[in-house]
């Protein structure tokens, strides 16, 4: 999935140096991943940990998180794939608002992938209840239509906005892909909560930090998975169809400090580990500040190739080289 912020080119990065600072063994440990995103760190830190535990407020997030990092038992689900993959597409609220020859006149998607989002969502929520799948069940499927819907999505990276005309890639059929994720004997946890809330009644040994760094608001950039995962109806908003959602305070300048601080103040786990960048809203010096105050700081850092959304029809990404900030805290 295209993914601003995505760790999954630094995960070996990020990974090494939690392994300098805790240790090589890292199988009595619980890690907290507490604004996860698509999980990527989560599921690096799975099979090495004794529990991870992600959060994010958005809800696409904890779909992929409750199937990728909460699902480590065998699963059926061929029968089921099998049979989304050949129902035939309906109208409903996706292809009416966001597909082409829609009534929302947005064209995030084509118009056969349209109905057929809508058939797949109705037909996964149908099947939930009824009680022919289980809860595991129910976010392994609905994470395996989220990231299908995402390949053949007619926008050059997020959702922010569509593209005038049907790209290639989204003239394809939509073909609903497992989303496996990786068997072990140990148990998670996944929340759907306010981070800085949430922290306070937490308890673990490894803090993992990805909040938002710059003023894009996720909720924002990913509505639309967000309105798939929930399949209610609403009044979308102007042009692009936006829905109702919680801004974080991590992307305004005038309160990220303090959100950032309350957060660290509050944090019951020896280790705290900060990604943060060059562009971010705080300076390194009032990272290196806040996070001084509550134990023995420091810093690891990295450049690499970031990829940005071309706003072009004819290219997905451009690179961009850009410096990453691991911060290290040592309660």
């Amino acid at each position: 999935m295209n993914y601003i912020g995505s760790k999954y080119r630094l995960s070996n990065f990020i990974l090494t140096t939690v392994k300098s600072v805790v240790g090589e063994d890292l199988s009595d440990k619980i890690f907290c991943d507490i604004f996860a995103g698509t999980g990527i760190v989560g599921r690096t830190f799975k099979p090495l940990v004794k529990k991870v535990i992600t959060n994010d407020l958005e809800l696409y997030s904890y779909v992929l998180n409750k199937n990728y990092i909460e699902n480590h038992e065998e699963l059926i689900f061929e029968e089921f794939i099998a049979e989304l993959n050949e129902i035939q597409g309906v109208d409903g609220f996706i292809s009416s608002e966001y597909s082409e020859n829609g009534l929302g006149n947005r064209m995030y998607f084509s118009k056969e992938n349209g109905r057929k989002i809508d058939a797949v969502r109705q037909r996964i929520e149908e099947w939930k209840i009824c009680n022919r799948i289980n809860e595991n069940q129910f976010y392994f499927l609905l994470c395996s239509l989220l990231e299908s819907a995402d390949k053949v999505a007619n926008t050059a990276s997020v959702y922010g906005a569509f593209l005038k005309r049907i790209k290639k890639s989204a003239q394809k059929e939509m073909i609903i892909e497992p989303a496996m994720f990786l068997l072990n004997e140990n148990s998670h946890e996944v929340y759907n909560e306010d981070a800085n809330s949430l922290i306070k009644k937490l308890k673990g040994d490894i803090l993992y930090l990805d909040p938002p760094y710059n003023a894009r608001q996720y909720g924002a950039n990913y509505h639309l998975l967000n309105t798939i995962a929930e399949y209610k109806t609403f009044l979308p908003k102007g042009k692009t169809g936006l829905r109702n959602y919680s801004k974080s305070k991590y992307c305004s300048k005038d309160l990220v400090h303090k959100e950032f601080e309350n957060l660290i103040k509050n944090a019951e786990f020896k280790y705290v580990f900060f990604s943060y960048n060059n562009e971010g809203l705080m300076a390194i010096e009032d990272v290196r500040k806040i996070m001084g105050k509550y134990g023995n700081y420091d810093l690891a850092e990295i450049d690499y190739q970031r990829f940005k959304a071309d706003k072009t029809e004819n290219h997905n990404h451009k690179a961009e080289k850009t410096t990453e900030y691991l911060h290290i805290l040592v309660k």
